[in-house]
């Protein structure tokens, strides 16, 4: 996609699996496939939904790698070892950060301050923590954050633990921490809202944060 026929600038926004919970390779694929979009000129996207459960392993997971019952997948992006499954909202920005005109370290308060924006929506107080990347509440990590860069263009994102089974955390030390440092929505206002309602106000807060164009959703490519 050619940046320059674009007539109206725009962030693309895509909607894995709505209704039913991602396979990671196959969504992985997808990052992998706008990654290079991007990098040729395409407009901004960001890649939002749900996965299948699945431990992903960044670049700073100390080895050996542990056997689970479920997928454990290494990938590219920075932190260790964290959960992925249903109920929990991910979002993937790709995006050019020289664009932007910011580093990487702007790039990551970015994504903090929209999920606190998020939270803020749905009456949760939560703040950033100095040398612990995320998104916290009190003394509870509720979103985890982990990034690649490729040619300036940013791919993998963020981690928001709407309603997921925060007992799966216990097969892993999540971003090195205790697995029962993991909070949730749903934890914390006795019954999470929608998903669908959780993941259209991040869509916001990141392109308010990001400085982005104005969303346009599309449907999943074939």
């Amino acid at each position: 996609m050619n940046r320059a026929a674009s007539w109206i600038p725009r962030t693309r926004v895509i909607r894995f699996a709505p209704f039913t919970v991602g396979d990671y390779h196959a969504v992985h694929a997808l990052q992998q496939r706008f990654l290079a979009e991007r990098i040729e000129g395409g407009d901004d996207l960001l890649l939002i939904g749900e996965h299948e459960r699945v431990v992903t392993l960044g670049r700073a997971t100390p080895k050996p790698w542990p056997l689970l019952p479920i997928p454990v997948v290494p990938i590219e992006r920075g932190g260790q070892a964290t959960w992925h499954g249903p109920k929990q909202l991910v979002a993937y920005p790709i995006v050019s950060l020289k664009d932007l005109g910011i580093g990487v370290r702007d790039y990551m308060r970015a994504l903090e301050a929209a999920v606190i924006a998020t939270l803020e929506r749905f009456g949760i107080g939560a703040q950033r923590r100095d040398g612990a990347t995320g998104v916290w509440v009190g003394e509870q990590k509720i979103a985890s954050l982990g990034v690649a860069v490729r040619r300036s263009v940013s791919w993998h994102g963020l981690a928001l633990n709407v309603a997921p089974d925060l007992s799966d955390f216990a097969w892993i030390q999540p971003c090195g921490f205790a697995p029962t440092v993991m909070t949730s929505m749903a934890r914390l206002l006795g019954a999470a809202p929608p998903i669908e309602e959780v993941a259209d106000a991040l869509i916001l807060e990141l392109v308010r944060a990001l400085r982005l164009a104005p969303p346009v959703r599309e449907p999943l490519p074939a």
